[in-house]
């Protein structure tokens, strides 16, 4: 199975991905294909975001059954633990003067 995620981009690039995949939101696709051609798709998608960014996740064989792929600037990071993939939201950048949340 593959999912792409994609934020801020053309339309164009939703509707070519549409011929290979179903888009259940907007922005949102899924479908089953095979891996020579999720990866073509990845890399047309990425060449077309024009500033957008994007998402893709797709079935492997590791721990967790499956990989991520960004492209683009995200509201998310992935972050390998020890092949444990995680992801993380960056932290906000504070004004000048703001106390410090606690670290817990």
């Amino acid at each position: 199975m593959v999912v792409i995620i994609l934020e801020k981009v053309p339309a164009s690039v939703r509707g070519e991905l549409t011929r290979w995949l179903l888009e259940l939101k907007t922005g949102v696709f899924v479908g089953n294909v095979s891996g020579a051609v999720r990866d073509a798709l990845w890399l047309q998608v990425c060449s077309k975001m024009k500033g957008g960014a994007g998402m893709l996740l797709h079935n492997t064989a590791n721990e967790q059954g499956y990989a991520i792929r960004l492209h683009g600037k995200t509201a998310r990071q992935i972050e390998n633990l020890d092949g444990l993939l995680l992801m993380r939201i960056p932290a906000v950048d504070k004004p000048e003067g703001q106390p410090e949340a606690p670290q817990l």
